[in-house]
């Protein structure tokens, strides 16, 4: 068991020597390394080697303050022995919080289209908006050390944060500008684009503004997004004048379901803002069958630009949102050695015939 720990510091001591093969963005380590974590738990590395190999003898005590070294330095095991100090990884992580939404896909399919190209392989996992869950899937993909790592938005757990600003590679996180980043963010303001849409509104005349929501404790951009609405209502003299929050994801059924509900609950309303455009077709579709006239009884106005909001009998208005670029722009940047730095894609406002 002596010998195995051994053979495992000399490998690590060889790719320490070997030099990086990964581009470090500039700011940041070369990786948290297993000589890091021994030396702020105050052992030696074999002994740190075994403790996260559950491998050998060591006491409660030494486990402990080597488990809390790694976790405080955010250190993630090398599932693949040292290999790429040879080769290189090939691997690209990207994780994005759900499928279900075609925005993910978009972003998928522009992130692949660049990466397939250069040679890398994507591996993909999805968080259903649980933060813990995004957790877990950065230490499993870290571990495998990739190339890069491509996340959706910029909030994470203390924990994960700590492993991405110590992964010693190309960190992009996408979709979001409205905050600190770790390495390289590329996206739009969703605060933004929540202010866009609600001066659109406003200038289109409509004064009884409700809206339709989903999770916004879990889907933190489009909590940015109704945040800036608000507050450009705000500064018109407006607010709010109902809202609907769905405890489910988004879907075209919650929008439905959402838009009956806020019908029934408020008075004379003139508009509705979706949280995203599959919730304003659910809207869009009860609107169809109540015979409710759009939009001269009610304004249906969502977010994102998707195909079947285009192509509906009234193409919804909506912000179309850069997704295929953002994931294009995103897996370009895996291979640049430049400083970080935001890189903000321009949305664009479709005034569509639902407003």
């Amino acid at each position: 068991m002596r010998d195995d720990a051994i053979r495992d510091d000399a490998l690590a001591g060889r790719r320490a020597s070997a030099g990086p093969h990964l581009v470090s963005p500039a700011g940041s380590g070369a990786g948290v390394t297993l000589t890091d974590v021994a030396r702020e738990a105050g052992v030696g590395e074999s002994t740190a080697s075994r403790v996260l190999r559950s491998h050998g003898s060591f006491s409660s005590k030494t486990r402990a303050s080597v488990l809390e070294a790694a976790a405080r330095l955010g250190y993630v095991p090398n599932r693949i022995a040292g290999t790429l100090a040879s080769t290189g990884s090939k691997l690209v992580g990207i994780i994005v919080p759900s499928l279900a939404n075609i925005v993910f896909p978009d972003l998928l399919r522009g992130a692949n289209s660049v990466l397939g190209k250069a040679g890398f392989q994507s591996v993909i996992g999805v968080t259903d908006y649980d933060l813990v869950g995004e957790e877990a899937l950065i230490a499993s993909l870290l571990s495998w050390r990739p190339a890069g790592l491509l996340v959706a938005g910029l909030e994470h757990t203390p924990r994960a944060d700590a492993m991405l600003r110590g992964a010693g590679i190309r960190i992009i996180e996408m979709l979001d500008t409205d905050g600190a980043g770790i390495d390289m963010v590329v996206g739009f303001s969703n605060r933004e684009a929540g202010r866009a849409s609600a001066r659109h509104l406003i200038t289109r005349g409509y004064r009884r503004i409700g809206y339709v929501g989903h999770d916004l404790a879990l889907d933190l951009r489009a909590a940015k997004r109704f945040e800036g609405f608000r507050s450009t209502l705000a500064e018109a003299g407006l607010q709010v004048a109902g809202q609907v929050i769905a405890s489910a994801p988004s879907s075209i059924e919650a929008g439905r379901d959402g838009l009956a509900r806020i019908l029934s609950e408020t008075r004379d309303l003139d508009a509705v803002y979706f949280s995203n455009d599959d919730m304003a077709i659910g809207g869009y579709f009860l609107c169809l069958s109540r015979g409710i006239g759009i939009p001269g009884e009610l304004a249906l106005f969502g977010h994102n630009g998707l195909e079947v909001a285009r192509c509906a009998p009234q193409p919804l208005s909506t912000i179309r949102t850069p997704r295929v670029e953002v994931g294009e722009a995103s897996a370009r940047l895996i291979s640049s050695d430049g400083p970080p730095a935001v890189v903000t894609l321009d949305f664009e406002l479709i005034e569509g015939a639902t407003t």
